[in-house]
């Protein structure tokens, strides 16, 4: 195994990694801009209601794209990780 290899791999899981954690990183983001803006309008400047929110959002999301992370993280190890254990 090369060098070229090792730094492919490496470049593929980090992309695998931003493609997995993008939907929940959008909806903290999304979450936490209307919240904010909420709480300019309001004068409300109450802790839990940023962070309530914001986990019950990403809770959602995470449940309802378990099977795309998952799909993504087994096909990019059956498809690159295991070929290289398997030394083929």
């Amino acid at each position: 195994m090369t060098e070229g290899v090792i730094f492919d791999v490496l470049r593929q899981g980090l992309w695998v990694s931003v493609i997995i954690s993008a939907p929940l990183l959008t909806v903290a983001l999304v979450a936490g801009v209307v919240v904010g803006l909420f709480q300019a309008l309001t004068s409300v400047q109450e802790m839990t209601l940023t962070f309530v929110p914001k986990v019950g959002a990403m809770l959602l999301v995470f449940w309802a794209s378990m099977g795309f992370m998952t799909a993504t993280l087994v096909n990019f190890f059956h498809d690159r990780v295991i070929p290289l254990i398997a030394g083929s």
